[in-house]
């Protein structure tokens, strides 16, 4: 049921993403007095499930069966249909060749646009919907609980991280850190250990493995006792709700994951718990289970770190919205930029739509379906920006080309150039779902 809840979340997140750009490119043509000669929801080679051509319109609408995104069509272009017939007519007034550069600037530039536009309204409507709650990374007053990995690059447990190079980290949501870490690659960290700064230098060698790897840094928070359940085994120990253990056979545990590392050595034996009452310091013998458990409850972390809570008026929703679309493009930018190089080795990250799936929750949730959409929606308008032929970056460089040479490229060379930017998106394809079925058999 989790798999089909995903699929169901992928196929309809993309389908409004596609409908929305395509729109954008639409809507520009059809301003300009341009001709769209097709508008398909998914690709339709050979055949399509779908279509119909409304009464005086010049447009056949469909839906295709190939699920790969979709296109519109504009006549009098040379784009993924490769249609050499209509190009080797002459110009008619309605088509995009005929219309002046600025024209074609907007109707390529449209479907990033509109894009964009939705990303912005996507997170307005949330932030006034749901608002947002994190924990700042400064409010982690425990410090944070290393993985190995993070123990390699030269983090501690406790440790609180202040700064990458010259960045304040203090606002940074904690759960974002690890990737935070990743965009910036940071020649040093700095961190407090104690009561000493301490800075040391990032081996950027790491950020491979950093790619892959899950859940760095962790919160510590204390151990304090919620309860004390009849079927413990430590029901008639005198361990009370709000008791604090602070060290087990005498080595201090600031944090719980300190005594857990002390307890799984423990299991099935008897450790002596320095607890905390108050303000006095009692030493009570506890059992440790076969697992390494005291079997008692632990109180919510959120009771020592505060959350941070932001509501949203409607009026004041929208800008936020506005910041969180360009914060969440710069950091998608960031990463592309890794992905670009080589030694980081974040193109083996590169997915398709299967890891797009891995990342939608197994239980239907609306306000995390409409983030993952809204950021989706900046990933799409971001790589379509990218130089490449085939994409809209591609067609926008040759329009501006245009514009400022005063010269418009031929249509064998338009040709070409799209016949080059189809190979490399083919090879964009094969290396995501290459990557993907690589990382479903390890």
């Amino acid at each position: 049921m989790e798999v089909l809840i995903k699929i169901v979340q992928v196929i309809l997140a993309l389908s409004f993403l596609v409908l929305v750009h395509e729109s954008g490119h639409f809507l520009f043509a059809r301003l300009f007095k341009i001709r769209v000669d097709k508008f398909y929801l998914f690709f339709d080679p050979w055949f399509s499930l779908v279509k119909f051509k409304p009464k005086n319109s010049h447009t056949e609408y469909g839906i295709g069966w190939l699920p790969l995104g979709g296109y519109c069509k504009i006549s009098g272009m040379i784009d993924e249909s490769m249609d050499k017939n209509q190009m080797k007519e002459d110009p008619k007034p309605w088509e995009f060749r005929s219309k002046p550069a600025w024209q074609r600037f907007f109707v390529m530039f449209g479907g990033v646009l509109f894009n964009m536009i939705l990303a912005i309204i996507l997170y307005g409507l949330i932030l006034f919907t749901w608002g947002e709650e994190y924990i700042r990374t400064e409010d982690a007053a425990y410090g944070i609980q290393c993985s190995s990995l993070a123990r390699e690059i030269g983090f501690q447990d406790g440790d609180r991280i202040l700064a990458f190079d010259d960045r304040v980290v203090d606002d940074v949501p904690f759960h974002t850190l690890q990737v935070d870490l990743i965009r910036t690659r940071p020649a040093v960290i700095t961190v407090l250990r104690g009561a000493d700064t301490v800075r040391f230098n990032f081996d950027q060698n790491l950020i491979a493995q950093m790619l892959s790897a899950r859940d760095m840094f962790a919160l510590r928070y204390p151990f304090v006792v919620s309860s004390v359940p009849d079927t413990s085994l430590n029901v008639a120990s005198g361990l009370m709700a709000g008791d604090r253990i602070v060290s087990l056979n005498d080595i201090p545990t600031p944090a719980i994951q300190d005594a857990r590392q002390i307890l799984a050595q423990h299991s099935e034996g008897i450790v002596y718990a320095g607890v905390q009452r108050n303000l006095t310091v009692m030493q009570i013998p506890l059992k440790v289970n076969k697992q390494g458990m005291l079997v008692v409850g632990v109180t919510n972390p959120l009771e020592f770190i505060p959350a941070t809570v932001k509501e949203y008026s409607f009026f004041s929703a929208f800008p936020a919205g506005i910041k969180k679309a360009y914060q969440t493009g710069a950091n998608y930018i960031q990463e592309l930029g890794l992905i670009f190089t080589p030694k980081t080795k974040a193109y083996k990250s590169v997915g398709s739509f299967i890891a797009i799936g891995s990342i939608f929750p197994g239980s239907w949730n609306w306000e995390i379906f409409w983030n993952i959409t809204a950021w989706l929606s900046i990933m799409l308008a971001i790589l379509n920006l990218l130089p490449i032929p085939a994409l809209d970056g591609g067609h926008l460089v040759i329009v501006l080309y245009e514009m400022i040479t005063r010269r418009k490229p031929s249509d064998k060379f338009l040709e070409y150039s799209q016949i080059v930017g189809m190979i490399l998106l083919l090879g964009l394809v094969f290396l995501a779902f290459g990557n993907d079925i690589f990382r479903l058999f390890t």
